[in-house]
Order: structure tokens, then C-alpha cells, then sequence
């Protein structure tokens, strides 16, 4: 693995299109040398090569899961009827974002 310094974070954050000031790489640097020393304990444990991956960390049964019925869709006029604007069929919503 690579070591971690604050030069590699500070690349890693030139990378992502960030920056931070001195004080917060310092902060970082140090919860990540709690993780790395985290991780060597982790990789001491007999047999954790062994184990098998996890994407979720419980079993997780999908059977519950309701058949897919073919239906017709709702009329245009019905679902645009409760809009506030239409133009087009098309719903103008207020604007989010900048």
C-alpha cells in the first residue's frame, strides 16, 4: 500500500478539484494514520484472506417483491392536470440549482 503523507493527500485532493487549508490536512493526516493502523490489525486476523467479500452486511431476502403487471399508462391530460404550468406537455418546474 502506499504510504500516506499530506503530499499524497494534497494531491488527492488537486485531483478531486478541492483544496483545504494546512490545519485541516494535518487533521486528516492524522485519522488517516488511525485507519491505517486499523487496517494492520484487521490483516493480522487469522483467515481474513479467507473470507468472502461482503456488499452488504446482512442477508437480504427479495422475494417479497410483487410480480410486474403489464398496465396503460395514465392519459397525458390526467397526469398534467394538478400542474401548475404546461407547456408542450411538458411540467416547468422552479429552477434548483445556481
Amino acid at each position: 500500500m502506499k504510504e500516506i503523507t499530506i503530499d499524497v493527500l494534497k494531491d488527492a485532493a488537486q485531483r478531486l478539484m478541492f483544496d483545504m487549508s494546512d490545519e485541516q490536512y494535518a487533521k486528516l493526516f492524522e485519522e488517516f494514520k488511525i485507519i491505517t493502523r486499523q487496517m494492520d490489525l484487521i490483516g493480522h486476523i487469522d483467515g481474513v484472506d479467507d473470507a468472502q467479500p461482503m456488499t452488504f452486511p446482512f442477508a437480504s431476502e427479495t422475494d417479497f417483491m410483487r410480480e410486474d403487471e403489464p398496465t396503460d399508462p395514465l392519459p397525458v391530460k390526467e397526469v398534467l392536470r394538478n400542474a401548475a404550468e404546461v407547456l408542450d406537455n411538458q411540467i416547468k418546474l422552479p429552477k434548483v440549482v445556481g
